[in-house]
């Protein structure tokens, strides 16, 4: 018991320590950056040639603000890509963007629990944007953010999630509805959207993912995963979910 709560008191105060003091790390730019995108990206793969570059040069961008770093494992390229990939694929169709939010990505091996550990009991969370002593910070689990981009049919990606969250968070506060993508004319017609869609979800009769139905944040997340994840079928099954996605994150220039 003892040797639990030690580490879980190096495991906290490593990761506050990021907020104090973050490191002054060169950007790791992987040098296979092209070659790890393609055969792991399913959204980049889709890109056009032009696009494809200018995917690439945003991906180095974020490395450059970013410090990721790992918890219990040597980090290894490909996760630095996929971590800067699920920050690039929502907001690519925007002339400019940063997360200002955002100062450093701690990957854990595996799930983890309330209090940030990875071994034990209830490890249940893939991921989370942190507040508090956490602001500024995204704790993302290895399992959970490789699993989103090799697996292309399911729907989910635990890092855009976070991510979703983060660029929902820009206006000061995770809501569901994200200020810095839908203009004032919109917001009422969403928030109608949202609970026609949770109230399917949470009757069953809906193949979005149950977790949308928690709250308003939760689906604009879940939501904004199927879309990227399986934007045919979203636009098959739930036409007016895909325009008002498809409005929020292509249609927009921000």
């Amino acid at each position: 018991m003892m040797i639990a709560i030690i580490v879980t008191i190096i495991l906290v105060m490593g990761i506050y320590s990021y907020q104090k003091d973050k490191p002054n790390k060169k950007a790791i730019i992987p040098v296979d950056l092209e070659e790890i995108l393609e055969s792991n990206v399913l959204f980049y793969q889709k890109l056009e040639k032009k696009e494809k570059e200018l995917f690439r040069v945003k991906v180095k961008t974020f490395l450059k603000e970013v410090y990721i770093d790992a918890v219990g494992f040597e980090l290894e390229t490909l996760d630095i890509v996929l971590v800067a990939a699920s920050a690039i694929i929502p907001v690519f169709y925007f002339d400019t963007w940063q997360y200002r939010n955002l100062s450093s990505v701690i990957i854990y091996p595996d799930n983890f629990n309330s209090d940030l550990m990875y071994r034990g009991d209830n490890r249940v969370v893939a991921g989370m944007i942190g507040s508090g002593r956490y602001e500024n910070q995204m704790i993302l689990s290895r399992k959970a953010l490789h699993h989103g981009f090799k697996n292309n049919t399911d729907k989910s990606n635990t890092a855009i999630h976070e991510f979703v969250h983060l660029i929902d968070k820009s206006d000061g506060i995770v809501d569901g509805v994200p200020s810095a993508l839908l203009t004032n004319a919109y917001v009422i017609p969403w928030l109608k959207l949202i609970h026609q869609e949770m109230e399917s979800i949470n009757n069953d009769t809906s193949d979005i993912r149950g977790y949308g139905g928690t709250n308003q944040q939760e689906f604009f997340a879940v939501a904004a995963e199927y879309f990227f994840e399986r934007p045919d079928l979203l636009k098959r099954k739930h036409p007016e979910l895909f325009k008002m996605m498809e409005m929020c994150f292509c249609n927009t220039k921000k």
